[in-house]
């Protein structure tokens, strides 16, 4: 069976959504204030300080979680046992989008750490954003499943409760982590600061790491 290894690193929202998403904010803001929150239950932004600024600036670094607005800035990928490859274009996401799916078409099994939550769903939904019609648009997201998705994740915790990182999980099955210099969390900040190769070189060793997990997973 062919398999497919990836991951992606994702960047909130561009300037040029910036105008729907105030409106969003405003939305939220308007909606959270109906409830009676005390002080002491804190700023609903998650920045502490109430600061409609910080709080705005939260709200659109989020979105690099939200697949409507966020984008994707690569993705990391291997086919079967061939080297961690990455697809970037910091530019032109529909065009990454496009080569994605042409890579994708005849893989018959998916594996990746969280990607039915987070990646192929993120890579789904912006595939619709951009009028990118996936090769795999049948692809099931059906849980208690590892076929034809397999979730190290998932996988490793048989669907409990208890979620897992990559490294940590990584650094179980005595595995080096990948997270060497950068985690996910540095990801926009090393791109403002137009460090976009080391976010790809970071992003393929994520792949080289799951599929190192996902190997000893099935006990090969």
């Amino acid at each position: 069976m062919k398999k497919l290894f990836l991951d992606i690193e994702t960047l909130p929202a561009g300037e040029d959504k910036r105008e729907v998403l105030e409106l969003l904010y405003a939305k939220k803001r308007e909606k959270k204030s109906r409830r009676r929150y005390s002080a002491e239950e804190g700023d609903w932004s998650g920045n502490g300080n109430g600061d409609g600024a910080s709080g705005f600036d939260a709200f659109v670094r989020g979105t690099s979680f939200d697949g409507g607005f966020g984008r994707i800035l690569c993705v990391g990928y291997a086919k079967d046992d061939g080297p961690a490859q990455a697809l970037c274009e910091p530019d032109d996401e529909k065009k990454m989008l496009e080569e994605f799916w042409e890579i994708a078409k005849d893989r018959g099994l998916f594996i990746g750490h969280n990607i039915i939550e987070f990646d192929l769903r993120f890579i789904f939904q912006r595939s619709v954003v951009h009028g990118v019609k996936p090769s795999r648009a049948e692809l099931s997201f059906a849980r208690y499943k590892n076929f034809p998705i397999f979730d190290t994740m998932k996988e490793w915790s048989k669907w409990g409760q208890k979620n897992i990182g990559l490294e940590e999980l990584a650094l179980a099955l005595g595995i080096p982590s990948p997270k060497d210099g950068i985690d996910g969390s540095q990801v926009y900040d090393f791109y403002r600061a137009g460090k976009v190769k080391e976010i790809c070189d970071y992003c393929k060793r994520d792949v080289e790491t799951t599929r190192e997990a996902y190997r000893r997973m099935v006990f090969q």
